[in-house]
């Protein structure tokens, strides 16, 4: 069995300085590192984790590492490896990984069945990759697993629904709905690396195009927050209906997809379900309109039903710019190839709230262990400890301090009895 599978070794020294200048924005995590060290909550314990493989993921590796965990690491999306950050891993922190930017999807599912090789006890997934091959092909290895964490929004919403169905097998902590998590990682830093990703790819000028974003969660409504702090005419498409009226109370337009679609420059789908910018969107699109997707599965973009329309093969007009034109003569512009923008594009997140994230990530590994005996085969919220501790530390690193409550003030909220 390979011991590892990256691009090129050679790369690590530069992967090494990316890696340190992104702890550099994680001190929460910082933090935790110190206190892993030394108590080794981990110690034994084999971590498989399917995650995007970027500096800020390497300073959570570095974490469970210094907590004891013996830890194997594969890509949880075949274009957001960071080719000299999985260098880095393999030569200075002797973590395996396998993990290269650009391999297809027999590769991308290969590398996982490689980190389930290690027969895990804790599974970290980013999607629900990693738990549903283990659910679908390893099922031989699913005694052996305490528990796991999941990180995105797309992954809990599949896991989810296998609890729901009675096929989930082990309990996985929903790192995602920590608020700590998702009012933040999701908002702000899904909100600048779309965006990041959509002017690195494109080079071309936010300010005065219309927007349209599709849907209004937190990852959503930080796309729209930073595409109106732009410049730009940000349309909001939605099917629920209390999303929907806060897009418009937060002050955009809102209108189904088929309405917006002849009217958007820049398209960008970040729901978790599938076909939400279908063929009969795109043959009214715009021409030169734009179309990316910051959502975790190439899914939410029809690239198929595209394809078909197209009078030839796609053509590559820039790094991640693919060309596609119609029978009409009009072209569309797909951004990497219909997957996460922000990843394949840009560098994802910043670390500064990656901190957060992954602070989750280590705590919420902690936990499964120390609690594994008491829990059932579903999907378990972040514990209110952990998140508030998380907040309070983020705090303290960013030096501000906040009230503390008087004894009278607690007296008075735990009681009922004063009134007008």
């Amino acid at each position: 069995m390979p011991t590892f599978h990256v691009k090129d070794l050679d790369l690590a020294p530069g992967g090494r300085r990316r890696i340190e200048w992104a702890a550099r924005e994680m001190p929460v995590l910082r933090l935790i590192q110190e206190r892993f060290r030394t108590e080794q909550p981990l110690k034994g314990v084999r971590v498989s984790g399917c995650l995007h493989i970027t500096t800020e993921t390497a300073n959570l590796a570095h974490t469970l590492q210094l907590g004891g965990a013996d830890l194997m690491l594969c890509a949880s999306n075949p274009l957001s490896t960071q080719d000299d950050t999985a260098a880095a891993l393999v030569h200075y922190y002797e973590i395996p990984v396998f993990a290269i930017k650009g391999e297809d999807n027999e590769t991308y599912y290969q590398h996982i069945h490689s980190v389930l090789d290690q027969k895990p006890h804790l599974t970290m997934d980013d999607g629900a990759d990693l738990v549903g091959t283990l659910h679908k092909d390893r099922t031989e290895l699913i005694d052996g697993i305490v528990g796991g964490t999941e990180e995105t929004s797309t992954g809990v919403i599949r896991l989810r629904a296998m609890a729901g169905a009675g096929e989930l097998r082990f309990p996985v902590l929903a790192v995602n709905d920590a608020l700590t998590k998702h009012l933040f990682d999701n908002r702000y830093g899904t909100g600048q690396s779309t965006l990041d990703g959509i002017i690195r790819s494109t080079n071309v000028l936010i300010a005065g195009k219309a927007i349209v974003v599709a849907g209004y969660g937190w990852c959503s409504r930080g796309i729209a927050m930073r595409a109106k702090g732009l410049g730009a005419n940000v349309i909001i498409t939605e099917v629920d209906p209390l999303k929907a009226l806060e897009a418009v109370m937060d002050g955009f337009r809102v209108m189904p997809m088929a309405e917006a679609a002849p009217q958007g420059d820049i398209f960008v789908t970040s729901t978790g379900d599938i076909n939400v910018i279908d063929t009969h969107h795109i043959e009214v699109m715009k021409d030169g309109a734009i179309i990316s997707n910051s959502g975790h599965f190439n899914v939410e973009i029809n690239v198929a039903g595209l394809a078909n329309m197209a009078v030839d093969k796609p053509r590559r007009v820039r790094p991640f710019v693919e060309e596609y034109t119609l029978p009409d003569s009009r072209v569309i512009f797909l951004l990497a190839d219909g997957r996460l923008v922000n990843l394949a594009a840009a560098e994802g997140h910043p670390a500064s709230v990656m901190d957060m994230s992954f602070a989750n990530q280590s705590l919420g590994a902690e936990y499964m262990i120390r609690n594994a005996d008491a829990l059932e085969n579903r999907v378990y919220p972040v514990p209110a400890e952990i998140d508030a501790e998380i907040a309070r530390l983020k705090l303290q690193a960013m030096g501000v301090e906040i009230d503390v409550l008087t004894e009278e003030q607690e007296r008075y909220l735990a009681s009922w009895q004063e009134g007008t």
